[in-house]
């Protein structure tokens, strides 16, 4: 599982892996250039256009030269904008601009007339991660008249003016795409950012994640590859038994849906049996509609997971979850209402099993933990929460962030925009129920089940687009398993 390093490892990690492979970091630039390049043949829609190149002093300016050179070799019509004089460069920029061919036509920023067509390519290579103050000056300036062109813009590694790890303070490039080397920045997974960041992309340049992994850090980045290993194997003897008995808790009158969407869930992620607890008058309708879900009014013995919360009302007493808590002393989910009953009573968190895992969408963790002003401060509250309760915190969202009472936080990479519709989060919380009830430890549970809900997301998504709903979610899971080639 790859790291998330923050801005001031990275000059290390590329120190420490020049170093170790015996390379020039001339070398490791010329192949983070060249990835770049590739990654921008893949895009059929942005080939056969003019490129405009805005390179700074330093080593993302370096990136910039290597990358102007590549492309002009290979047939672009590039333009390379360069903002400072070689002598006030970076050493390997400077070698990057003794190697530019002639032909390729080279303009200093003060004289850049700035006609750039409509539809060309601005390349951002003017800052780096390096970025510690907001912009200012005659850098200021560019990324002011960048940022008013009408073309389409690519940031190298990270937009000027974003910083690596906190919210931007003042302007930055506002990119359509961003191009990030080997891992990303912590800043470009904000919501605070997504103006800034476009369509985020990671390109390889070399450095394994063991590599990556031998600095510290305690933030990872949750992909495709990392699913199959925390998944438990199921032999061909199982029953349903062994699949897990869960119930899901919630439905007060009118908002069935949402604990009927929680218990389909739990089904296609696998459980065995699943209860939903709705009220008696509900029952025969859900069970004619849905019969392969068991129906209870009465809290049932026995059970391997509990999830609690969809659609369970606003007006419930804090006995109530109180007595849950007692009663089922072992890891639980927690959404919607079960949060919003535990922001009004806060003692309630002090009573909560260990290693119980909540989801919280933005607003729901906010109430629990009080108004967040940037996506940095709901991150360091959301682990402080999992380390203080001994819990685990799922912030719902794009790159859902699962908080962990040791400390870690997990950035998952599946899931879309279109996954914002009524009673998504209620299918998460079944399928992350689903799993806690088939044996799978609390994070591995919460882990795996982030990545399958996002994954089913992005395959209904194929087809449904806009028109997604959170039953299309739910017909997508066991695809999720079939694209993970999990038996």
């Amino acid at each position: 599982m790859r790291k998330i390093l923050a801005g001031s490892q990275i000059k290390t990690l590329d120190q420490r892996f020049i170093q170790a492979k015996g390379i020039s970091s001339l070398e490791l630039m010329e192949e983070a250039a060249c990835a770049f390049v590739d990654w921008l043949m893949e895009q059929s829609d942005l080939r056969n256009r003019p490129v405009f190149i805005f390179a700074g002093k330093g080593n993302n300016g370096g990136d910039g030269m290597a990358i102007a050179r590549l492309l002009h070799t290979i047939g672009f019509s590039v333009t390379l904008i360069a903002t400072a004089s070689k002598e006030d460069s970076s050493i390997d920029n400077q070698l990057n601009s003794e190697r530019l061919p002639d032909s390729l036509q080279v303009v200093s920023s003060d004289s850049f007339d700035w006609k750039i067509p409509v539809g060309a390519i601005v390349i951002d290579a003017l800052l780096g991660v390096g970025l510690s103050y907001p912009l200012e000056g005659r850098l200021l300036e560019i990324v002011r008249r960048i940022n008013e062109i009408s073309a389409i813009k690519i940031a190298v590694d990270i937009p000027t003016g974003l910083p690596a790890d906190t919210v931007v303070a003042g302007e930055a490039v506002r990119a359509d795409f961003t191009v990030s080397f080997q891992f990303p920045k912590l800043s470009l997974l904000f919501p605070d950012h997504a103006a800034y960041v476009g369509r985020l992309n990671f390109v390889d340049i070399g450095i394994s994640v063991d590599f990556q992994n031998q600095l510290e850090g305690s933030k990872f980045l949750l992909e495709q590859g990392d699913i199959p290993a925390l998944h438990l194997k199921k032999n061909d003897f199982i029953h349903k038994g062994d699949m897990g008995k869960v119930m899901l808790i919630g439905g007060s009158k009118g908002k069935v849906g949402a604990i009927l969407l929680a218990s389909q869930a739990a089904l296609r992620a696998g459980s065995g049996l699943v209860y939903a607890n709705i009220p008696a008058d509900e029952r025969l309708t859900c069970q004619v509609a849905f019969p392969e879900i068991m129906y209870s009014t009465e809290l049932v013995e026995d059970l391997d997971a509990i999830g609690v919360g969809p659609g369970w009302g606003t007006t419930l007493h804090p006995e109530e979850l109180s007595q849950l808590f007692q009663k089922y002393a072992f890891p639980m989910v927690l959404d919607a209402d079960a949060i919003n009953l535990m922001a009004k009573y806060p003692k309630l968190l002090h009573e909560i099993p260990a290693n119980s895992i909540l989801t919280p969408h933005l607003k729901e963790f906010e109430r629990l933990v009080g108004s967040c002003d940037n996506h940095s401060i709901r991150l360091k509250k959301a682990l402080e929460l999992a380390t203080t309760y001994q819990i685990i915190v799922v912030l719902k969202g794009a790159y859902t962030c699962i908080s962990t009472p040791d400390g870690n936080q997990y950035f998952n990479t599946t899931g879309n925009k279109y996954m914002a519709t009524a009673g998504s989060g209620d299918v998460l919380t079944g399928i992350i129920t689903s799993f806690l009830g088939q044996g799978y430890a609390p994070v591995q549970a919460a882990l795996v089940g982030v990545f399958h809900h996002g994954l089913a997301g992005d395959i209904a998504a194929k087809s449904k687009n806009r028109g997604l709903i959170a039953s299309d979610i739910i017909r997508s899971i066991p695809q999720t398993f079939i694209e993970l080639d999990i038996d």
